[in-house]
């Protein structure tokens, strides 16, 4: 992957965006119905009350759902005038739960690029309001 200065039609290296929300116990219970995952870790406060955590905990796709707000945040503020998609997310990691009431802050930085695929690899990390890692990946934007 070439790692070379601002190429045109492309976002420039190192331009970044965050994006932060306190997530709420219906947004925990939202996400569930509309992603249909019930288990108990996210909708059994009491099922929760018996494990390590004492509490439900948020699905990791909600924040992938987060990170995902980064990238229209970044591609918009780009304004370059062409199409460009979310390609999908590599090496994502879920590195500790996030809880009712935790505020989560994700920052999103465009760290590389490769122009004969006309993409860019963006490096995400979201923390807690402790600033404790909660969950990483990099992402893929294809330009069209």
């Amino acid at each position: 992957m070439e790692q070379v200065g601002a190429s045109p039609g492309l976002i420039p290296l190192g331009t970044t965006v965050s994006f932060a929300k306190t997530i709420g116990e219906t947004d925990i219970y939202l996400f569930a119905g509309i992603s249909g995952d019930f288990s108990p870790n996210h909708v059994n406060a009491e099922y929760m009350a018996g494990t390590r955590y004492g509490r439900i905990v948020a699905h990791g796709v909600l924040t992938i759902a987060l990170m995902s707000t980064c990238s229209t945040k970044i591609v918009e503020q780009a304004d370059l005038g062409r199409t460009v998609v979310s390609y999908g997310y590599d090496r994502v990691r879920f590195v500790k739960p996030v809880f009712v009431g935790d505020t989560i802050t994700v920052v999103y930085e465009i760290v590389a690029e490769d122009l004969d695929k006309a993409q860019t690899r963006a490096s995400v990390m979201a923390t807690n309001q402790h600033g404790e890692v909660v969950a990483v990946a990099t992402h893929i934007l294809q330009y069209l």
